[in-house]
């Protein structure tokens, strides 16, 4: 406690003294004496416990309506911002990422601080806040021009716009703010709409993959509908009106199945039998023989040597079945009989129809990334390493072209492999590094928590400590998620319960 003052002269210099070490940028003690506490900066960029208790002193005095801690802990956020910075400069990774989910209840006052705050606490500079997903998008209700419903649909909370704010809450720590986004993913809302019936994929047995996947509210559209790519252009724009610092689309591929369908080995396998998807393909014949072969397949989902007889009596002028992609070599033109052109052709029509599901995947990526191209904003892609896997003449059911997406995009492959140590997780990270074009940007994306091991995956340290083989060619990796390091809180927030 302060001695009172002996007269004007000192106490005129206490005054001075005490007004400097109210607004100074060091950490103050909750209890609101004037003995600065610097912020303590640990290993991983994560600060100290005692740190991170008194800010939070502050940030609820503060909420409660003290001026003095409400000017205190924003000099608190500005000076952990500036550290957090210096210390990520200084340390691997450069950037480190954390997934989040807000929902309704974040709208309260002091949740989106909180939230926030935690993630600098972590060591964190980069937040990856999820805007579109299960159908529904993080945009008010009163101003949400797309076809999805909002997030927030509480009576009386029309016009709140968590993203703004957490983009708005985010820099105010230091904080980038991602957007991401589900993409060919578009909810089960989506087809609760007749009038969009003809964008949802099917594949040959006439299915939607609201029969293939568990979970029952995951609707893939198709990415060659031009309904569909207008509505997701739609959103795009609408979210990147808010200038996050980045955006980042998700489930860019086809729908996981299990067992044996997790192997596509045939053409009713694919998801190729929704109209706009069958029309494009039929373009990609380049003669009448070509076009008949393709539309044979893809009705039976094979082709006879009766067939490549048939086709061939039909167009006699014409020399071979001919579409994009397909070359024919010296060797082949010289069979004449049907019966052994019926192998090639078949093979070489699987391939097509393989190449023109993954050609969709890559096309509506290129449409979605544009808007973010065009105002300068990095946009990156979020797949699994092992989603473009051939097994045997099969190939991997979500068909994720990952290794043909362009350099220009940040690349977040999803190493969540669980093997008991770290040996699987390193492996998947390789493969996408050494498939990646040099320049790309490779962010891989950890699934774990801080401290212990979960799921059967050993600690984030201990998966950081492996990855860190791979610097400089690394420079950011980013954490799944919010969730794991906080379970209760995050349970507090989707239900709404006291904090």
């Amino acid at each position: 406690m302060f001695n009172l003052p002996l007269n004007v002269t000192k106490s005129k210099l206490f005054a001075r003294r005490l007004l400097a070490a109210v607004f100074s940028s060091s950490l103050l003690i909750p209890n609101f004496g004037i003995q600065p506490v610097q912020a303590q900066v640990q290993e991983y960029c994560q600060l100290s416990p005692k740190v991170v208790k008194e800010k939070e002193t502050l940030r609820l005095t503060a909420l409660r309506g003290n001026p003095e801690a409400k000017t205190r802990y924003q000099q608190i956020l500005k000076q952990h911002a500036q550290e957090m910075q210096a210390c990520r400069n200084r340390t691997w990774p450069q950037n480190q990422a954390i997934w989040l989910r807000l929902y309704p209840c974040d709208a309260q006052p002091g949740l989106l601080d909180q939230i926030m705050d935690r993630m600098v606490n972590l060591g964190y500079n980069q937040v990856n806040l999820e805007v579109f997903y299960d159908g529904r998008v993080l945009l008010p209700a009163a101003t949400n021009p797309t076809i999805w419903p909002s997030v927030i649909n509480n009576p009386g909370a029309e016009k709140v716009d968590l993203l703004a704010a957490a983009i708005q809450k985010g820099r105010q720590r230091g904080l980038k703010v991602y957007a991401w986004m589900y993409t060919i993913n578009f909810g089960y809302s989506y087809a609760l709409r007749r009038d969009r019936d003809e964008a949802i994929a099917r594949n040959g047995k006439g299915q939607t993959s609201l029969y293939v996947v568990d979970v029952g509210t995951h609707v893939f559209i198709d990415p060659y509908n031009v309904q569909a790519k207008r509505d997701y252009y739609i959103m795009v724009q609408e979210v990147l009106r808010r200038r996050p610092d980045g955006i980042l689309f998700d489930y860019v591929r086809y729908p996981r199945q299990s067992g044996s369908d997790s192997i596509a080995t045939k053409v009713t396998d694919l998801w190729l039998f929704s109209s706009a998807t069958q029309q494009a393909l039929f373009r990609r014949a380049q003669n009448n023989k070509g076009l008949d072969l393709i539309r044979r397949f893809l009705s039976k989902g094979y082709i006879t040597a009766a067939d490549v007889a048939e086709v061939d009596q039909l167009y006699p002028q014409e020399a071979e079945a001919l579409w994009q992609g397909r070359t024919v070599s010296t060797a082949q033109k010289s069979l004449i009989n049907p019966a052994q052109k019926q192998p090639l052709l078949q093979w070489d029509l699987w391939q097509l129809a393989v190449a023109h599901a993954m050609q969709g995947i890559l096309d509506f990526v290129a449409l979605a990334s544009h808007p973010a191209q065009q105002l300068n904003i990095p946009a990156g892609v979020v797949f699994f390493p092992e989603g473009n896997q051939t097994v045997g003449q099969g190939y991997d059911s979500r068909l994720q072209p990952w290794d043909r997406f362009p350099s220009s995009l940040q690349w977040n492959p999803m190493a969540y492999a669980t093997c008991g140590d770290v040996s699987c997780i390193i492996a998947q990270v390789q493969r996408v590094l050494s498939m990646a074009k040099p320049g790309t940007q490779v962010f891989p994306a950890l699934a774990g928590k801080w401290g212990s091991s979960i799921s059967n995956r050993p600690s984030l340290e201990a998966q950081m400590q492996a990855l860190r083989q791979f610097a400089p060619q690394i420079k950011g990796v980013s954490h799944f998620a919010y969730s794991w390091q906080f379970p209760e809180n995050d349970g507090d927030r989707k239900f709404c319960r006291a904090q």
